[in-house]
């Protein structure tokens, strides 16, 4: 009987892969943005005053409101947003229905709506003028309104916790209190934390209206000096730039948080901004398709 022969295996030939559409969505995406660059710049915009005014220090200023005002805002928020949200689970029926209420009313009606009724409710009594400062209207209106909204995401957070863990910490001898503080919270962080984000980064927009209110902060700084300067486009510009500088470190941020505790619940955390980058760069690179 004969030996079969021996034979090295033949070499695989891959076949690159062209990645044809990638490369025409490429240049479509850099020939509309190339229009919109091309567009501003024909514009009666003087941007060398962009610049001028852009480390101002009424701008700066405005900016450290815009960040006091959100970050104070929020922390309010997130308060009352644990508050209304445990009321709104409770078996009592008196606290459902006034968080409810709550809810129901500031989710209802727009923020702008609220800021001008806190800061005409400070007009209107003269005692009042000297507590409802353009500050505490500012953050009554945001920190009232942003709580409901967070009331409904950490409800949806304690929802997403199975019962199974409030039992068993019942059956182990552990108050509600307790139990909520030690063991629904701390898991339904993993679902609170992306929207609670989110929210945080539109607060900062939304920050904005304040200047209606007489708030100096970002917007009504530069306002104030495109109505003396006469360069309004110009400051709006500055304004614009400031408010995607903040949105883009909170975003960054938010990124890492949300990986943070992303661990534990995905066999493998999402990539890091920069990695995703350069898994880009390396994909536009590569002739054949992994």
């Amino acid at each position: 009987m004969s030996r079969p022969i021996d034979r090295a295996p033949e070499e695989i030939r891959a076949i690159p892969v062209r990645h044809v559409g990638r490369w025409v969505s490429g240049l479509i995406v850099v020939a509309l943005l190339a229009t919109l660059i091309y567009a501003f710049s024909q514009g009666d915009v003087r941007w060398a005053t962009v610049g001028d005014f852009l480390f101002d220090d009424r701008v700066l200023k405005g900016l450290g409101r815009t960040l006091l005002i959100s970050v104070l805002s929020m922390a309010i928020g997130l308060v009352l947003g644990v508050v209304f949200a445990v009321m709104r689970l409770s078996k009592n029926p008196v606290t459902g229905a006034v968080s409810w209420l709550y809810i129901w009313f500031f989710r209802g009606t727009p923020v702008y709506v609220q800021l001008l009724l806190w800061f005409n409710l400070a007009l209107n009594k003269d005692e009042m003028t000297d507590v409802m400062t353009p500050f505490v209207v500012a953050l009554l209106g945001l920190g009232l309104n942003e709580g409901a909204y967070m009331a409904e995401i950490v409800r949806a957070g304690i929802q997403s916790v199975d019962e199974g863990q409030t039992e068993a910490s019942h059956a182990l001898g552990m108050t509600n209190t307790r139990t909520m503080r030690r063991v629904v919270l701390p898991q339904a962080m993993r679902v609170i934390i992306p929207p609670t984000g989110n929210e945080f980064i539109n607060l900062l927009k939304t920050s904005s209206l304040v200047s209606a209110v007489q708030y100096v902060e970002l917007l009504r700084a530069t306002t104030n000096i495109g109505s003396t300067s006469f360069a309004v486009m110009e400051m709006l510009f500055v304004a614009s730039v400031w408010y995607l500088a903040l949105t883009s470190v909170f975003s960054v941020g938010q990124y890492y948080v949300e990986r943070r505790y992303a661990r534990g619940s995905l066999r493998q955390l999402p990539p890091t901004p920069w990695q995703k980058v350069k898994a880009n760069m390396l994909s536009l690179a590569s002739p054949r398709g992994v």
